[in-house]
């Protein structure tokens, strides 16, 4: 079998170009969409994330504010500031980089942002939305990437047996959300580390989406033959090969599955460009809803 391999990095280039004509119709109106990331803390990983995002809106076009806050910041400063972000006009997405430090209430600084500037898609009211198929909510980045892999390689859904490993609010219940929507119409099974025989569930999959962070999990064993296989995970192993120590590999063990598979997403430039790319969505959806585009 000959996989397709699912190209997040040309994925995600079509969707910043589509975007940069949308970003100047709105410039020429007078709507300049707007973008603030907060950083609490110097996590180098964390700052490269901040960097890169804050780099993708200076090519497109996008004002953005970046604030790195000292790891001391309390939780009332830090929402003093979200405060801020809330009325500044000039502004119309904002995101606190995840993690924060430990003494930070994450959940308390998300209910804190406005709905309609959440283009990270974490508060309850876009939650909610969600759920109950309204378009005018904000669906976390990673998921809505993922669907927009599929929508691009025009791989189908309807119908069709999903199986996401993982259940965080960042990517495994958004995405089983997105998946059983009426635009997607698929019949979702998620799993997690508490799923009795998950490789017997996973070999149900006519798609299979991993998103756990354990590096290798998904084996060959795991992929019924032709399946459609998209792996979210993101990991640092040890490899004193590499120049840093270290190499990047997803959740699937990509050398054993990857000859199974119809498609495939590899890591790295697999789903992680369509993260960025569906950030810049966001924002640029926040404003238009903003200013009634």
């Amino acid at each position: 079998m000959n996989p397709i391999i699912i190209d997040g990095k040309e994925t995600s280039r079509k969707v910043l170009h589509n975007l940069r004509t949308d970003i100047a119709q709105l410039t020429q109106h007078g709507h300049t969409p707007g973008l603030a990331v907060v950083l609490i803390g110097e996590d180098p990983a964390s700052r490269v994330y901040v960097d890169s995002k804050v780099k993708a809106c200076e090519e497109l076009g996008i004002y953005s504010q970046k604030w790195v806050l000292p790891t001391e910041t309390t939780q009332k400063e830090l929402v003093q500031l979200i405060h801020q972000l809330n009325a500044d006009d000039r502004i119309h997405g904002i995101l606190v980089q995840s993690p924060p430090p430990a003494h930070i209430d994450e959940q308390a600084v998300i209910l804190n942002i406005d709905p309609r500037k959440d283009v990270d898609g974490f508060h309850p009211i876009n939650v909610a939305k969600l759920v109950l198929e309204d378009h005018t909510g904000f669906v976390p980045c990673t998921p809505l990437g993922c669907m927009e892999l599929l929508n691009t390689y025009s791989i189908p859904t309807q119908g069709k047996h999903v199986v996401v490993i993982g259940r965080s609010m960042i990517v495994g219940k958004p995405m089983a959300h997105l998946l059983v929507s009426k635009q997607a119409n698929a019949t979702v099974t998620i799993a997690h580390s508490r799923t009795a025989d998950l490789l017997s569930i996973c070999r149900t999959a006519d798609i299979l989406i991993a998103a756990v962070g354990r590096p290798g999990l998904v084996t060959a064993d795991f992929i019924r033959p032709g399946a459609v296989v998209l792996d979210v995970g993101i990991n640092r192993v040890e490899d004193a090969t590499r120049p840093r120590g270290y190499r990047i590999v997803g959740d699937v063990d990509y050398g054993s599955v990857q000859p199974l598979c119809s498609a495939i997403t590899p890591v790295p430039g697999g789903v992680g460009p369509m993260t960025i790319a569906m950030l810049m969505s966001n924002t640029v959806k926040a404003c238009k809803l903003t200013c009634g585009a």
